[in-house]
């Protein structure tokens, strides 16, 4: 499996894919560390504060998985004197590249104390892409 802490182009690619995409928020990347254990990929994402059931989305598409969260929170504090408001919200999203041979069906999810991780196994020797000769036979 290639080396994970190699500078990845689509790391650098990615505030322009977005905007090639039509996104032109620019929307803040999520934080992630991703590491190999084995012969899984493990991508760490830094979403704290969110309901990981409704507020994430994890997918894969033309081997990148792609995270997307949301976040909306308000707090709002009354008082016989007033009433103050505070709000923050935001989307947020970042695409990494998956490892040779990994498959959308073994990629698992889980959400811990404000962190989500998603492991992809992947076969310990990738697919064969290279070329085959093919036998001619003589009649």
């Amino acid at each position: 499996m290639a080396e994970l802490n190699k500078w990845v182009p689509s790391d650098v690619l990615e505030p322009i894919k977005r905007f090639l995409d039509g996104d032109l928020t620019m929307s803040p990347s999520i934080k992630v560390e991703q590491f190999q254990d084995g012969d899984t990929l493990v991508v760490r994402a830094e979403v704290p504060g969110i309901d990981p059931d409704r507020d994430v989305d994890v997918s894969v598409s033309e081997g990148m998985l792609h995270i997307r969260a949301e976040r909306e929170e308000k707090i709002e504090h009354k008082s016989k004197d007033g009433y103050r408001s505070e709000f923050r919200y935001g989307s947020f999203m970042r695409s990494v590249a998956l490892p040779p041979g990994a498959k959308e069906e073994d990629i698992t999810a889980t959400y811990k104390d404000g962190v989500l991780e998603v492991r992809a196994p992947a076969p310990a020797t990738p697919p064969d892409t290279t070329a085959k000769k093919i036998r001619i036979d003589h009649t």
